[in-house]
């Protein structure tokens, strides 16, 4: 398995060149223009995720970002070190569908984890020691 690996500046002005690279390593596996959109938009959550809780200190912390190609599938890998949260009473809230609520009612955030899952086909979170995002997309 082929891996590479990206360290940026936990910043939205960096997030472009996940964006890029995502799109050079996902149309070496032959993913499909769509597929490889669809992934833009699951990886660009998890780095904003990342940007916005990462690190708490007032030093910027980095995020790291692994693609790893397999013969059938890309698993992304996004990573920082900031506090962990409580993966599972999120899930339970926020990855669902807003069905039935007026744009007004929506609140800020919570819809990542959602698009994630809707955009991957599989989407794993670790919180043990910072955060760990896990994003499968198979050929």
């Amino acid at each position: 398995m082929n891996v590479v690996r990206l360290h940026i500046p936990a910043a939205a002005e960096y997030l472009d060149i996940v964006r890029l690279s995502l799109y050079g390593v996902a149309s070496k596996l032959g993913f499909s223009y769509e597929d490889i959109e669809d992934m833009k938009v699951a990886v660009s959550e998890a780095c904003n995720n990342a940007v916005l809780h990462g690190e708490t200190s007032a030093i910027l912390g980095q995020i790291q970002i692994s693609y790893e190609l397999d013969e059938d599938r890309l698993i992304v890998k996004v990573k920082d070190n900031g506090p962990g949260f409580d993966y599972q009473s999120q899930q339970e809230q926020s990855a669902e569908p807003p069905v039935g609520q007026t744009v007004s009612e929506l609140q800020s955030g919570g819809l990542g984890i959602y698009l994630m899952q809707a955009l991957m086909d599989e989407v794993t979170v670790n919180t043990e020691q910072g955060t760990e995002v896990t994003l499968i997309k198979y050929v």
